[in-house]
Protein backbone atom coordinates (compact mmCIF):
# COMPACT_ATOMS: atom_id res chain seq x y z
CA UNK A 1 0.00 0.00 0.00
CA UNK A 2 1.08 3.53 -0.78
CA UNK A 3 -0.72 6.64 0.41
CA UNK A 4 -0.14 9.78 -1.60
CA UNK A 5 -1.07 13.30 -0.53
CA UNK A 6 -0.77 16.22 -2.92
CA UNK A 7 -0.49 19.88 -2.03
CA UNK A 8 0.51 23.17 -3.60
CA UNK A 9 -2.32 23.80 -6.03
CA UNK A 10 -4.05 27.14 -6.31
CA UNK A 11 -5.13 30.02 -8.50
CA UNK A 12 -2.42 31.83 -10.43
CA UNK A 13 -2.22 34.18 -13.38
CA UNK A 14 -0.76 33.20 -16.75
CA UNK A 15 3.03 33.28 -16.69
CA UNK A 16 3.28 32.58 -12.97
CA UNK A 17 4.71 29.50 -11.26
CA UNK A 18 3.57 26.86 -8.82
CA UNK A 19 5.26 23.94 -7.14
CA UNK A 20 3.21 20.87 -6.39
CA UNK A 21 4.25 18.42 -3.71
CA UNK A 22 3.29 14.81 -3.12
CA UNK A 23 4.13 13.10 0.13
CA UNK A 24 4.41 9.31 -0.05
CA UNK A 25 3.84 6.90 2.79
CA UNK A 26 6.75 4.65 1.87
CA UNK A 27 10.28 5.13 0.67
CA UNK A 28 9.99 6.96 -2.61
CA UNK A 29 13.10 5.19 -3.87
CA UNK A 30 11.33 1.87 -3.43
CA UNK A 31 8.58 2.90 -5.83
CA UNK A 32 9.21 1.83 -9.42
CA UNK A 33 7.83 4.98 -11.02
CA UNK A 34 6.30 8.09 -9.49
CA UNK A 35 4.72 10.82 -11.50
CA UNK A 36 2.18 13.54 -12.05
CA UNK A 37 -0.97 13.27 -14.11
CA UNK A 38 -3.74 15.74 -14.69
CA UNK A 39 -7.40 15.73 -15.57
CA UNK A 40 -8.85 18.65 -17.45
CA UNK A 41 -12.29 17.68 -18.76
CA UNK A 42 -13.85 14.29 -18.51
CA UNK A 43 -12.66 11.28 -16.53
CA UNK A 44 -9.41 10.56 -18.36
CA UNK A 45 -6.10 11.54 -16.80
CA UNK A 46 -3.13 12.47 -18.96
CA UNK A 47 0.48 12.03 -17.99
CA UNK A 48 2.43 15.19 -17.21
CA UNK A 49 5.79 13.86 -16.03
CA UNK A 50 7.24 10.75 -14.43
CA UNK A 51 10.49 9.71 -12.80
CA UNK A 52 11.67 6.17 -12.29
CA UNK A 53 13.78 4.75 -9.48
CA UNK A 54 16.54 4.66 -12.09
CA UNK A 55 16.19 8.48 -12.22
CA UNK A 56 14.96 8.45 -15.79
CA UNK A 57 12.40 11.16 -16.44
CA UNK A 58 9.62 11.50 -18.95
CA UNK A 59 7.75 14.66 -19.86
CA UNK A 60 4.65 15.09 -21.93
CA UNK A 61 5.09 17.53 -24.80
CA UNK A 62 2.94 20.10 -23.00
CA UNK A 63 5.30 20.00 -20.01
CA UNK A 64 8.66 20.07 -21.77
CA UNK A 65 10.65 23.20 -21.10
CA UNK A 66 8.24 24.51 -18.47
CA UNK A 67 7.79 21.78 -15.85
CA UNK A 68 10.40 19.93 -13.83
CA UNK A 69 9.80 16.76 -11.85
CA UNK A 70 12.05 15.98 -8.93
CA UNK A 71 12.03 14.12 -5.65
CA UNK A 72 13.38 14.46 -2.14
CA UNK A 73 14.48 10.93 -1.29
CA UNK A 74 15.20 11.73 2.34
CA UNK A 75 11.69 13.01 3.01
CA UNK A 76 9.81 10.91 0.45
CA UNK A 77 8.36 13.86 -1.42
CA UNK A 78 7.75 14.21 -5.13
CA UNK A 79 7.68 17.67 -6.66
CA UNK A 80 6.46 19.26 -9.85
CA UNK A 81 7.81 22.72 -10.50
CA UNK A 82 5.57 24.43 -13.02
CA UNK A 83 6.76 27.64 -14.66
CA UNK A 84 5.18 29.93 -17.22
CA UNK A 85 1.76 28.49 -16.53
CA UNK A 86 -0.92 28.79 -19.18
CA UNK A 87 -4.71 28.69 -18.96
CA UNK A 88 -4.64 25.28 -20.65
CA UNK A 89 -2.69 23.94 -17.66
CA UNK A 90 -5.82 24.35 -15.58
CA UNK A 91 -6.62 20.89 -14.23
CA UNK A 92 -6.70 18.65 -11.21
CA UNK A 93 -3.20 17.30 -10.75
CA UNK A 94 -2.73 13.81 -9.35
CA UNK A 95 0.26 12.07 -7.91
CA UNK A 96 0.77 8.48 -9.05
CA UNK A 97 2.90 5.65 -7.74
CA UNK A 98 3.50 2.51 -9.76
CA UNK A 99 4.85 -0.53 -7.95
CA UNK A 100 6.13 -3.34 -10.13
CA UNK A 101 5.85 -6.75 -8.49
CA UNK A 102 7.90 -8.62 -11.07
CA UNK A 103 9.47 -8.00 -14.50
CA UNK A 104 6.36 -9.48 -16.15
CA UNK A 105 4.43 -6.93 -18.14
CA UNK A 106 1.30 -5.83 -16.35
CA UNK A 107 2.37 -7.14 -12.95
CA UNK A 108 2.11 -3.86 -11.09
CA UNK A 109 -0.18 -1.87 -8.85
CA UNK A 110 -1.15 1.77 -9.33
CA UNK A 111 -1.80 4.16 -6.48
CA UNK A 112 -3.30 7.62 -6.75
CA UNK A 113 -3.62 10.66 -4.57
CA UNK A 114 -6.84 12.64 -4.34
CA UNK A 115 -5.55 15.47 -6.48
CA UNK A 116 -4.93 19.18 -6.15
CA UNK A 117 -6.62 21.85 -8.25
CA UNK A 118 -4.52 24.19 -10.36
CA UNK A 119 -6.31 27.10 -11.99
CA UNK A 120 -4.56 29.48 -14.35
CA UNK A 121 -6.64 32.52 -15.12
CA UNK A 122 -6.26 36.25 -15.58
Amino acid sequence: QVQLVESGGGLVQPGESLRLSCTTSRSIRSISVVGWYRRTRGPKREVVATIGNDDKTYYADAAKGRFTISRDNANNILYLQMNNLKPEDTAVYYCNALLRHSPRAGDFTDYWGRGTQVTVSA
